[in-house]
């Protein structure tokens, strides 16, 4: 059975996924209904069950917490107990290779050494922002037919 500082805590990872979603969710009752357009398990859930998630009264059954993690583009282990444990070896970063060994600059090496001193649900929040600023740059290039211009054009 779950303590409570695993059910808040749940809810936090909950309530941090909903922000994200595309869908401005307004609360238990919104979350209810698109979730029930998305399960496809037997039993929908009601607005109270979702505001007992919310409200660290429970955590959802397995079957919902994979439903809301494919919604939310959430990793399911993520969601459900938090960040993975930090590795031995990732606890204390290497010092990266030097610049000319890896062909990337020196600053690039720099900000590469302080993203993995991070702790994991760090590092997961960087990964989500560089995928949208990604995605969004990616969508941009696919669209123009050449490589954007590399000066200022103003």
């Amino acid at each position: 059975m779950p303590t409570i500082e695993e059910k808040t805590a749940f809810a936090e990872r909950l309530k941090f996924a909903m922000n994200r979603a595309p869908e401005k969710l307004r609360g238990g009752t919104d979350l209810a209904l698109h979730f029930n357009l998305r399960h496809r398990g037997a039993h929908p859930v009601s607005p109270q069950t979702v505001h007992k998630w919310l409200s660290a009264r429970t955590i959802p059954t397995n079957d919902k917490l994979q439903t809301l993690a494919e919604w939310f583009k959430v990793d399911l282990h993520w969601l459900h107990y938090g960040p993975a444990p930090v590795e031995a070896s990732r606890e204390v970063p290497l010092l990266p290779p030097p610049a000319a060994a890896t062909g990337l600059s020196t600053e690039a090496l720099e900000l590469s050494a302080k993203i993995e001193a991070l702790k994991p649900h760090h590092r997961y929040l960087i990964h989500e922002l560089v995928a949208q600023f990604y995605g969004d740059a990616c969508s941009r290039l696919s669209s123009q037919s050449q490589p954007p211009p590399t000066g200022d054009s103003r």
